[in-house]
């Protein structure tokens, strides 16, 4: 799986995120925010979101230097940023030693080509390359679309849930794990 970092698959290339690539992953975050939480999130939230403020955080990522075993990637086709993907050690206390992916998002026009499949392999294969041997990720529960995705990803909802106010605004959401390739 990790060998997808870097390699052309006739779809598109996954590799390490640089920082030259913080605008387009802040393009991505947001767009794919608004088609994916449509209905979800309050529409002003959605409406309000601004790809430079995104770019802007994920300038932050690699300042002085990208955290310690976490990896951020790209999905790009030619010189565009189409998906990225974010994984780091599990921010839950109850999983201590396992992997988290904390993001994964692809704009839209690329939904149900290969894409996301590719960057969820590749993620993954961070996730095994930075030592991990099992990983969770949170998931809006009403995102059916996502946790369909997940799943056929060989993920699995745990018992874990929790409402996440963060925003200003309730999230419930869902707990999913699985083990490394």
């Amino acid at each position: 799986m990790a060998n997808l970092l870097g390699v052309d698959t006739g779809t598109g290339t996954v590799r390490p995120a640089q920082p030259s690539d913080a605008a387009g992953i802040g393009l991505v975050h947001v767009r794919s925010w608004q088609a994916a939480y449509r209905g979800q999130f309050p529409q002003d939230y959605l409406d309000g979101l601004d790809p430079a403020r995104r770019a802007a955080g994920w300038r932050r990522y690699f300042e002085p230097e990208p955290p310690h075993r976490q990896a951020l990637l790209v999905s790009e086709i030619g010189a565009d940023i189409v998906g990225f993907a974010s994984v780091g050690p599990c921010r839950d206390r109850d999983t201590a030693g396992a992997g988290e992916l904390y993001a994964i998002y692809l704009l839209t026009q690329w939904w149900g080509q290969g894409l996301g499949r590719q960057l969820m392999a590749a993620a993954l294969g961070a996730l095994a390359g930075l030592g991990f041997e099992e990983a969770t990720l949170w998931v809006l529960d009403a995102n059916d679309r996502a946790r369909l995705f997940y799943e056929a990803a060989g993920w699995a909802a745990d018992v874990a849930t929790k409402t996440d106010d963060s925003f200003g605004f309730p999230m419930a959401e869902v707990r999913y794990h699985r083990l490394l390739p």
